[in-house]
């Protein structure tokens, strides 16, 4: 690899920079999947494209030639193994679709390849998207890139751990409930959830149909901004889409933070929070008041049940997503079966995963007769509680921030026998998705060299002013 090529310098240098022909897309690429190469160890990666040098040589030819390449034009990224690519094999981290090939790419795929960007491989995830810790990967852990006796968090840890190791300019992420925001706090990298519908789900597997939201992972707020400039908007592919602004490409530098209100959840600061990452929150509220934003604590009464909520609600979208893979279709199927109804049994026991098997049977049983009312239709009530409960806090606050997380990353195998330890790391995540509200996780600091993130919430479609003011912010903490 040369030496000279810093694959986590800002995309915009790096796309003028292959513009103007000082650097190729060829090299930019070859910087990429040699650091894929040096660094497998930390096992982020299920798999490179074998198209992406070939594609790169296409921009290079195009720039040469005098055509508009994108404003990506160049720069490697990777994907999460839960996107459909023609490239490449797409598994969700599950071997029930470890043969499985698209004949097409997702949206986003497309938009980006559209926009210059080449996607060099397929990052590591929870089976299905299923956990906070990346230990759920039916192919083996992806190790944290700081300390890889550790969790690099779940279920987009693949993506965040390459981001962090350099292995390329950005990464996709999915946020069920807070699988792209977590992995970035325990990477000490930056993670954008956007508003539910902002980013077309077509050609994503699913896993929680009403809260699944993509979004990039970087290394720079204003990278999240370029990324999103070119995955957001309406899709016909996809009925939940929306809308998007002109743009959403930041100048921070000329931003002033200053007219805005700040509320900090107090119910995020309460017993279980890390004292290092408590005094860091406290910290940076004295900056942003010193800059002369106002910073009142809040509380919202329905947040603490929000955990209970989606594990009673996402379980029971899984259950119904995950009825398509039955052994027919495509994906794994049981040679050893000898009728139909086994065939469904024998190919779901053998290739599903000991947490995704967990979820379905939750999620079928808060659906279940004489459960449904009891579970799932009183946590649809109180989602919408919840909803209301955000949107009067918007009504007097510009932001709501707390921790992305309430510890750093922890050791591997530390949680995996005690599930519901499990799902609490989740804990200040999942409301901003049952809300269908942006958030975003930025590097806070570290704790024995162990980062930790800062969680910016805003409300629905207020991307543009979420990142403007995470970006001076991100300033301000440097």
């Amino acid at each position: 690899m040369d030496k000279t090529i810093n694959l986590k310098a800002p995309i915009i240098e790096l796309v003028e920079a292959v513009q103007q022909q000082k650097l190729s897309a060829v090299d930019l690429v070859r910087a990429s999947l040699d650091m894929i190469k040096q660094t497998d160890n930390y096992h982020a990666i299920l798999e490179v494209s074998s198209s992406a040098l070939a594609e790169a040589s296409d921009i290079d030819r195009r720039i040469a030639a005098g055509e508009d390449v994108g404003i990506l034009a160049g720069i490697p990224f990777i994907a999460k193994d839960n996107f459909l690519t023609k490239a490449t094999h797409t598994t969700a981290g599950s071997k029930i679709l470890e043969p499985f090939r698209s004949p097409y790419d997702a949206d986003v795929i497309k938009r980006l390849k559209d926009s210059g960007a080449i996607m060099v491989a397929k990052s590591n995830l929870d089976s299905f998207a299923h956990g906070s810790s990346t230990e759920n990967s039916d192919f083996g852990p992806t190790k944290n890139p700081v300390d890889p006796s550790r969790v690099p968090g779940g279920s987009s840890g693949g993506s965040a751990a390459a981001v962090a190791l350099g292995q390329a300019c950005f990464a996709l992420g999915t946020d069920t409930g807070g699988s792209i925001r977590l992995p970035a706090s325990y990477c000490g990298v930056v993670g954008l959830k956007p508003t539910y519908g902002l980013v077309p789900r077509q050609g994503v597997v699913a896993m929680g149909s009403s809260v699944d939201v993509i979004g990039p992972i970087t290394n720079s707020v204003e990278d999240a901004a370029i990324v999103l400039d070119v995955i957001a908007g309406k899709s016909q592919n996809d009925p939940t889409s929306i809308e998007r602004d002109a743009s959403y490409s930041i100048k921070p530098n000329e931003y002033d933070i200053k007219p805005f209100k700040v509320g900090v959840i107090a119910e995020y600061l309460e017993s279980g929070l890390d004292k290092k990452i408590k005094e860091s929150i406290e910290e940076t509220i004295k900056r942003l008041k010193k800059e002369g934003v106002v910073v009142e604590t809040i509380s919202l009464e329905s947040i603490g049940l929000s955990p209970a909520v989606y594990y009673i609600l996402v379980p029971a979208e899984i259950s119904s997503n995950l009825a398509r893979y039955d052994g027919i279709k495509y994906g794994y199927s049981a040679e050893s079966a000898k009728d139909l109804e086994e065939t469904y049994r024998l190919s779901r026991d053998e290739g599903f995963g000991q947490e995704t098997k967990r979820r379905i049977l939750m999620g079928t049983y808060v659906l279940s007769s004489g459960y449904y009312d009891a579970y799932y239709k009183q946590a649809q009530l109180l989602r919408t509680k919840l909803v209301k409960e955000f949107r009067v806090a918007f009504s007097k606050y510009d932001f709501l921030i707390g921790p992305t997380a309430p510890t750093p990353a922890f050791k591997l195998g530390e949680k995996s026998n005690d599930p519901l330890s499990m799902y609490l790391n989740d804990v200040a995540t999942v409301a901003a998705n049952l809300v269908g509200v942006p958030s975003i996780s930025i590097p806070l600091g570290n704790d024995n060299g162990l980062p930790y993130g800062l969680q910016i919430m805003a409300d629905q479609r207020h991307e543009r002013k979420l990142l403007e003011f995470s970006a001076a912010v991100e300033r301000m903490i440097v």
